[in-house]
């Protein structure tokens, strides 16, 4: 069977243009591939359109409206995964632009379908006292105890995100003074964190104790599962989550009821901020390519002050008005200097 034009070029939008002319990362690629897949399984199951007959003729601003509502109803996404679902669908519509001008006026028409507005979202984080309770959760006379020690702790003090730490071999610890960690962020931009000296020390046990000192392991995962596979983000989020539960009960004062992987990131801007951290170094820190971005730690820690300003009640300044601005004698006199 001969191949629809559609066919044609989200083959190509997806293993040409994506990873050589845009340079998107493995998991953009990924994300876009899930979209045009549960697309097709739209079109399939709802219009009765099989993807071997899809063709540019079907694609238009009505039926990717469709979808997007059909995704939302349905599969209950919510609006940031509509919208992530739509990003794929106008970055296609961008390439089709170039490569098949016969099809512009049908793209713009997608490409003006609106992102939805998002709730803003919030940031969650824990104070350093709490911080410190849950990194001693961890069984330290257990082999994975120990190593779930090190995860936690190079979670915080790297301010890695889940999968910057998911990703990680051996090869990008350096423990030689000073010590780093090379962390790949997004868009497979890489970074070099530097690590205090309790994380290098945990560190140099840690590859000891597993035998990944050898020039042979440098490209072995970092942290491993029971297969010797490297773990996932799944795996990491229930390894935070274990631990979370644990303290949570045990000090829930300290916690929210639900604690993240990327809280221990949001943590570690906050206590870099409240050490006197310039904003600017915990921006190349975190890996932000926007200073803006990094502003909402500054935000939150203004918000901070301010409450615990309000609840040291060392109020001086009284909310009435000064004696002498009620004299109009004296208040006329001020008035008429130097007329």
């Amino acid at each position: 069977m001969k191949p629809t034009n559609f066919a044609y070029y989200l083959t190509n939008f997806l293993s040409k243009y994506l990873s050589g002319i845009a340079g998107l990362s493995p998991n953009t690629i990924m994300s876009y591939r899930d979209t045009f897949s549960l697309f097709l399984d739209f079109c399939s199951k709802q219009k009765k359109i099989k993807a071997e007959k899809f063709s540019l003729n079907h694609l238009n601003r009505q039926l990717v409206e469709q979808y997007l509502e059909w995704l939302e109803k349905t599969r209950n996404c919510i609006a940031s995964t509509r919208n992530v679902r739509l990003a794929a669908f106008h970055s296609f519509c961008r390439y089709l632009q170039m490569e098949f001008p016969d099809y512009i006026h049908s793209a713009q028409q997608i490409l003006s379908i609106p992102m939805k507005k998002t709730k803003k979202i919030s940031v969650e984080y824990i104070t350093l006292e709490a911080m410190k309770f849950l990194l001693k959760k961890p069984d330290k006379m257990t082999k994975n105890g120990r190593r779930n020690i090190v995860l936690l702790s190079l979670l915080y003090d790297s301010g890695a995100r889940v999968q910057e730490l998911a990703d990680l071999k051996v090869g990008d610890i350096r423990i030689a003074s000073p010590s780093t960690v090379k962390l790949m962020g997004k868009g497979d931009k890489t970074r070099i964190v530097p690590l205090m000296k309790p994380m290098s020390k945990l560190l140099n046990h840690y590859l000891q104790e597993n035998n990944l000192i050898e020039p042979h392991t440098f490209d072995y995962p970092l942290f491993r599962n029971r297969s010797k596979d490297k773990l996932t983000r799944a795996g990491i989020a229930y390894i935070v989550k274990k631990y979370a539960c644990t303290a949570i009960k045990e000090a829930p004062g300290l916690f929210p009821d639900k604690l993240s992987p990327h809280c221990f990131r949001h943590s570690k801007a906050i206590h870099l901020l409240q050490s006197g951290v310039n904003l600017i170094y915990i921006r190349d820190f975190l890996g932000h390519v926007d200073i803006q971005t990094t502003e909402i730690y500054a935000r939150i820690d203004g918000e901070m002050k301010r409450k615990a300003l309000e609840k040291s009640n060392n109020n001086v300044v009284s909310s009435e008005m000064p004696e002498w601005q009620n004299n109009a004698n004296l208040m006329n006199w001020l008035k008429n200097i130097g007329k």
